[in-house]
């Protein structure tokens, strides 16, 4: 969430960067960034935190606390630690937008700057753009499960730290969630918030039609009560009695919530009961360990939930916890670098992605080949978006990017949606940048 530095960084980002001074190695570098592979179930990627990771790249610096520290480790020789006080990035940053659909061994971004620059970002953007990718892409499949339906971030209080509670309203939001539970990140993100009541509150009251009835006053235009504490379709029917009088002074409940038991069932006989009353404007929501997965699931079942809270395993990402997202150097004094690691060969030289599209606009194959390729009848997915240590295009708006992660799945048929079955969409390599590789 807020500018951290480039101590942010492992160990060995600085002892290289300090071999690389001292031995004056100092020639223009390119770094890619992508995944490699990626886990059973994902088709797709959504990418994420690249906005965030470009205003901390501009100006960035070590601070006078920062300098002090690294002198205080007595790892590193003063000229080194007087070279650093100056450091500023200068270089040049190639990146797909956020919010781009984007598939496996596709380089999400490229950094091209001196070899010392171009190393110390490692940690950082590892960091930054691969949490946010992750969760993101979690988000994304939830949003497909459910079809339509508005989804709630609720995972605040279970997210790894505080920074990634942020991070999460930010991306589950940028993926198509309709708000947070997260106040401060409505107020940093202007992300809507949204938020009921917990069964503590329901207990504090001698009984459950109180407890609404008191929260109705006070929350007459956005009021959803929490209907299980005791005896769910009892709950159901308090609620009817306090709707039906807030009716009589020209007020609206909003829903129900559902936080236990046989979401199928319960939601079905909750939903009879509302309809029976007269309430069919009434909403239904449903929290309590909700992923794509289990979204889809009731939903199949026939569940009738109009709205999910969806918390813990979309804030971790619980199916696919990490991604095994990489920075690997591809060229280095104006030559290509290999890495032939068995199980981790990198793909050499500046690149680009090429997308093919029909007349309508979906997606039919993706092509990674050389940074200043062209390929008729396709599209350049990549673009420059650093040039010289600053940004060369506006920020845009989380509203903006959000719209274009929604532009893009239309255009990605569903087959590759699905949350299920594994479909690997087309990615091949062109001629020109086959033929930089060593033969295999």
């Amino acid at each position: 969430m807020h500018g951290v530095g480039p101590l942010f960084t492992d160990l060995y980002e600085l002892t290289m960067a300090a071999c690389y001074f001292e031995h004056q190695i100092d020639a223009e570098a390119t770094f890619s960034l992508y995944l490699r592979g990626c886990p059973a179930s994902r088709n797709y990627y959504v990418a994420a935190g690249l906005e965030n990771a470009l205003d901390q790249l501009e100006g960035y610096s070590f601070s006078a606390g920062d300098i002090a520290y690294l002198e205080s480790t007595g790892l590193f020789l003063p000229r080194f630690i007087d070279f650093l006080e100056q450091f500023q990035f200068s270089g040049e940053i190639v990146a797909l937008p956020e919010g781009t659909i984007f598939f496996p061994n596709e380089p999400i971004l490229e950094v091209t700057a001196p070899i010392l620059e171009a190393q110390i970002l490692e940690t950082f953007l590892l960091n930054s753009i691969g949490f946010a990718t992750l969760i993101a892409t979690k988000a994304s499949r939830c949003v497909c499960a459910a079809a339509g339906r508005p989804l709630i971030d609720f995972s605040l209080r279970r997210t790894q730290g505080q920074d990634a509670g942020m991070q999460v309203a930010r991306n589950t939001y940028l993926a198509g969630f309709a708000g947070t539970s997260n106040v401060l990140a409505g107020k940093h993100y202007g992300i809507p918030i949204s938020g009921t009541m917990a069964h503590s509150y329901v207990t504090v009251f001698d009984y459950e039609k109180e407890a609404f009835t008191a929260y109705a006053q006070i929350f007459s235009d956005n009021s959803v009560f929490l209907i299980d504490t005791y005896d769910t379709l009892k709950g159901a029917r308090h609620a009817v009695e306090v709707a039906l009088a807030m009716q009589k002074q020209n007020k609206q409940l909003m829903g129900v919530r559902l936080d236990s038991g046989d979401m199928v069932k319960l939601s079905r006989q909750v939903r009879s009961i509302l309809d029976e009353s007269g309430l069919a404007a009434v909403k239904i929501f449903a929290s309590s360990s909700f992923d794509e997965y289990k979204i889809d699931d009731v939903i199949s079942q026939g569940a009738c939930i109009d709205a999910f809270g969806v918390g813990t395993k979309v804030g971790v990402s619980a199916d696919a916890p990490y991604l095994d997202i990489v920075y690997k150097l591809v060229r280095f004094n104006d030559r290509d670098i290999y890495k032939l690691s068995p199980g981790k060969i990198n793909l050499a030289g500046s690149k680009q992605i090429f997308r093919r599209q029909d007349a309508n606009g979906h997606m039919l194959e993706d092509i990674i080949g050389l940074r200043n390729e062209k390929i008729d009848g396709t599209e350049p997915m990549l673009e420059r978006v650093m040039k010289k240590g600053g940004r060369i295009l506006p920020g845009r708006s989380l509203e903006q990017i959000r719209k274009d992660v929604v532009g893009q799945l239309a255009m990605l048929d569903e087959g590759y949606k699905s949350i299920r079955s594994k479909i690997v969409f087309p990615v091949t390599i062109s001629d020109a940048l086959r033929a930089r590789q060593p033969a295999s």
